[in-house]
């Protein structure tokens, strides 16, 4: 085989593997917990709206299902997604299985081949007085032209996807977690609102943190714990406790996983209850009595190793987890960097072989005189009682 043609096929395969370690399908359940909480804070949030669902299959997708099933309840103007024909799952129907009934008089099995639906109302086709999923069925059955096949595989930065994109308001997806970079810039660019899903490790990415620090993108309610996806019958899962089967349908659990987004909602606006310094070293065990907080070696911050025990009382710089976000409120801190890039270089405060060596990362010291390397840390500030204010804020 030419080395070009061997080239292209070790692309594909190398392409094709990395869609199915994407494969992960968000539950019904997840979803509408989430959007619920932007409701509850401006009922309005997606009122008159085009919301755009762009990796995600209408016949198998549970964003699609969740905002086509309340289309009149969240007053949106327009609901648009796309499938892509890479899909280990795509034509399998998981959402409207009569779809699979290919003989039945009226009904029309769609290709599996990448292609757009677009609706701009949800009527009460069935006549029970109400207007849900199944009406939803209904309209795809009866309207052959809401559903049109796309040109290229359904990729989100293709042409003809970039322009549905362009005329879209919100975005709401999974997006492919090892494209996440990627996914995130096309949203800036294209100065879009959005609610996805994402890795908890994409905070501290250099195309990512800025976003977080220059408060244009933050964490959205439900984060962290455990998560249970859909995947793929053939995805492979070594550890039992981490699958499970429910009406036939393979789904794996995944933590660390994040909403992100830019769009308010209430959690954001809820002030931290802090402690003063000696009450948390009095009652939070993992300072260990600590007394002051530990300083880092390569750089002037104090080390707070979970959210609640940042002191109230301390005006300068404190490294927290990146957990944090989930408790971040604009107005009580400001985000100042991260350990990846403002933390010294170990070796100018210490000799080599007394550390752990690795990338850019705050160290604290150890009482015989090496350092421990800490995980990634944010670094923060009080936004009140800064000495420059004189305390205030």
């Amino acid at each position: 085989m030419p080395a070009s043609q061997t080239k292209s096929l070790n692309a594909s395969l190398s392409a094709a593997k990395a869609a199915k370690k994407d494969e992960f399908y968000t539950q019904y359940i997840d979803i509408q917990k989430e959007v619920e909480a932007y409701l509850e804070y401006d009922p309005d949030t997606f009122r008159a709206k085009h919301v755009y669902c762009n990796c995600d299959d209408p016949y198998e997708s549970n964003f699609f299902k969740y905002f086509a099933a309340n289309f009149n309840r969240l007053g949106l103007k327009r609901l648009t997604t796309t499938s892509y024909d890479g899909s280990p799952i795509a034509g399998q129907q998981a959402l409207f299985p009569e779809f699979d009934q290919q003989d039945a008089p009226g009904r029309k099995k769609p290709h599996a081949a990448a292609f757009a639906v677009s609706i701009e109302q949800v009527t009460d086709l069935n006549g029970d007085g109400a207007t849900d999923i199944q009406d939803v069925r209904l309209f795809l059955e009866q309207n052959e032209a809401s559903r049109t096949p796309l040109k290229g595989h359904g990729d989100f930065r293709s042409d003809e996807c970039v322009e549905l994109l362009n005329q879209a308001d919100i975005v709401v997806t999974n997006p492919p977690f090892s494209l996440f970079r990627e996914f995130v810039a096309q949203l800036v660019e294209h100065d879009k609102k959005f609610l996805i899903l994402g890795d908890q490790n994409a905070i501290t990415l250099k195309e990512i943190f800025p976003l977080v620090q220059a408060n244009k993108l933050w964490l959205g309610v439900d984060n962290g714990g455990t998560k249970w996806f859909a995947v793929p019958d053939d995805y492979d899962i070594k550890t039992e406790s981490r699958k499970k089967f429910v009406g036939g349908v393979k789904f794996f659990s995944m933590g660390r996983v994040n909403w992100y987004t830019n769009l308010d909602h209430g959690r954001r606006h809820q002030k931290l209850d802090l402690m003063t310094q000696s009450d948390n070293l009095k009652f939070n065990k993992k300072l260990s009595g600590k007394s002051p907080y530990e300083k880092y070696a390569n750089y002037d911050a104090i080390e707070v190793p979970y959210a609640d025990a940042i002191p109230r009382d301390y005006p300068e710089k404190m490294g927290v987890p990146i957990t944090f976000l989930d408790k971040y409120n604009p107005s009580q801190f400001e985000i100042l960097g991260s350990s990846r890039t403002l933390g010294q270089p170990i070796s100018e405060v210490a000799e080599k072989g007394t550390y752990v060596q690795g990338g850019p990362r705050f160290y604290l010291p150890n009482a015989d005189g090496t350092y421990r390397r800490m995980y990634d840390r944010l670094v923060v500030r009080h936004r009140a009682q800064r000495p420059e204010n004189g305390g205030k804020a």
